[in-house]
């Protein structure tokens, strides 16, 4: 009971102090822990629920697995930087070390900052995570970050490798698994895999052609080309009795495995996976490092969970855009850097607090620039970019679609000539196309800056106090489909991270 209480002690410790750069500071000054003093190759999963809402929330876990070889480096059990809004530690109870440690993020933490957690209704939600299976019994302790991106404990429970409660079991039967890339020992390399979402048992040879077109796409993209040969990529093929995926408001709902929906947080274009603890065990198959579901679906859209899972439609247009996209945020940890589009969070980022993914900032030191070493030499900071200019000229441009909008209503309903509606239309028409021009004449003032680095404002959903590096990035939209060169550099650390 000391030894525990011990162990309890320094977790609340480390939590009290503000969110670290690297590992906590009950691990500094310590050697890394070496993993086979301390775990079998062999990885956990531990089921969780978490329920709560915006002020109350609470973790319980539904199940623990078994599953096959830790594929993860095993040199790298504390990372050296800090990421995610939730904080996994893995205490040996015999020496009160911390041997394990991982940033995630959950559903539940978007869910808290919408309306409905505001307003007081709880919701429960799935979540996966995993650990090396330990040698001896531990303790395993989940931190949340407050507002102030503080850590505070809330959740620890012991897990002994020995107890008979841990399931012990093939994951799964009749799934097919495609190798479509591989360059190495699982531990040493980037272990990718493609779960199948909607697809229906005739569509088999769709999947595997649909996984291999979007890893073509991923790696013709820095800086996953340059890398490529650090990675692994595998697909897991699990037939769903329908096609596709739910789509609440157009009152279409099937029967798949994932029970992968549209409209999540009540935004139409949003999708996400509900069943995490089934897609965590069809991938469990697999070595994997990063998870990607395909939804066979034209729709356009997808969707996220950092450090988690990215989930994209296949045969929109855009959906290889999309996928990159959405695996910036759950491998490579990076945010949202758009800022003028309709989402369900009320201040995701709240103000005067430095948001922890390495693409966006709030500037609160400008002298200290998260990405000052890539800045470009002179730039200003914040750097001005024509946005208040051009968002007043878009400002006008809606004012002026809506008012010719009301004109045509209006005529209609008088009875108009179809000539007469043709002149309010061709003026409407043109009132926008000479917006567009002053528009495009901004832009053209400042296309100087379009390859360069500097801190932009609009980021995080935020068009005041939050800054981008570049102006285009596929974190925001770019027309030559490109990340930003801060963003590529966190990608390449991801990658110096799992593999080699």
């Amino acid at each position: 009971m000391r030894k525990t209480a011990l162990a309890l002690s320094l977790f609340a410790l480390c939590f009290a102090l503000p969110a670290p750069a690297g590992p906590c500071p009950s691990a500094a000054g310590q050697a890394p822990p070496a993993f086979d003093d301390y775990f079998v190759d062999r990885a956990l999963r531990i089921d969780l629920y978490q329920a709560g809402d915006a002020k109350d929330e609470r973790i319980t876990v539904h199940r623990i697995a078994a599953e096959g070889a830790w594929p993860e480096t095993k040199t790298g059990l504390l990372p050296p930087f800090d990421q995610g809004r939730y904080v996994l530690e893995v205490v040996d109870a015999a020496s009160n070390r911390i041997i394990f440690r991982r940033g995630f993020d959950t559903m539940y933490a978007e869910y808290k900052t919408t309306s409905p957690a505001l307003a007081g209704e709880v919701r429960v939600f799935e979540r996966s995570v995993r650990i090396p299976e330990p040698k001896r019994p531990v303790l395993f302790t989940v931190a949340a970050r407050d507002r102030n991106n503080l850590l505070r404990p809330v959740f620890v429970r012991s897990i002994d490798p020995s107890d008979y409660h841990i399931v012990r079991e093939s994951p799964a039967a009749g799934d097919e698994v495609f190798i479509l890339q591989e360059k190495g020992d699982p531990h040493d390399k980037v272990d990718f895999v493609f779960v199948a979402e909607g697809y229906t048992a005739a569509a088999r040879d769709k999947f595997r052609a649909d996984a291999g077109r979007m890893t073509d796409f991923l790696f013709d993209l820095e800086p996953y080309k340059s890398l490529r040969d650090r990675f692994n990529v595998r697909a897991v093929f699990r037939p769903a009795p329908e096609a596709g995926m739910d789509e609440p408001r157009q009152r279409a709902y099937r029967k798949t495995v994932l029970d992968a929906s549209f409209n999540a947080f009540d935004l139409d274009r949003y999708m996400l996976i509900e069943a995490d603890h089934r897609m965590h065990e069809i991938a469990g198959q697999v070595p994997y490092d990063a998870l990607i579901v395909l939804v066979d679906s034209k729709r356009y859209g997808g969707g996220s969970i950092a450090f988690d899972y990215c989930v994209t439609t296949v045969d929109h247009p855009r959906s290889p855009e999309v996928f990159v996209h959405e695996l910036g945020h759950s491998f490579g940890g990076l945010a949202d850097e758009y800022y003028q589009s309709e989402v369900s969070y009320n201040e995701f980022y709240p103000k005067g607090v430095e948001p922890l993914e390495p693409n966006i900032t709030a500037l609160l030191d400008p002298a200290d620039v998260k990405w000052k070493g890539l800045l470009a030499p002179g730039i200003g900071v914040p750097t001005e970019y024509g946005k208040e200019r051009t968002e007043a000229l878009q400002a006008e441009m809606r004012e002026a679609r809506a008012a010719g909008d009301k004109a045509v209503a209006a005529a209609k309903a008088k009875g108009a000539s179809a000539g007469e509606l043709k002149k309010l239309e061709d003026r409407r028409k043109a009132a926008e196309a000479a917006l567009r021009v002053q528009i495009e004449e901004v832009r053209k003032r400042y296309a100087d800056l379009v390859d360069k680095v500097g801190v932009f404002e609009g980021a995080g959903y935020a068009s005041k106090g939050l800054y981008r590096p570049q102006i285009y990035c596929i974190m925001i939209g770019n027309p030559k489909n490109e990340f930003c060169k801060v963003c590529q550099a966190a990608i390449a650390r991801m990658i110096d991270f799992y593999g080699k």
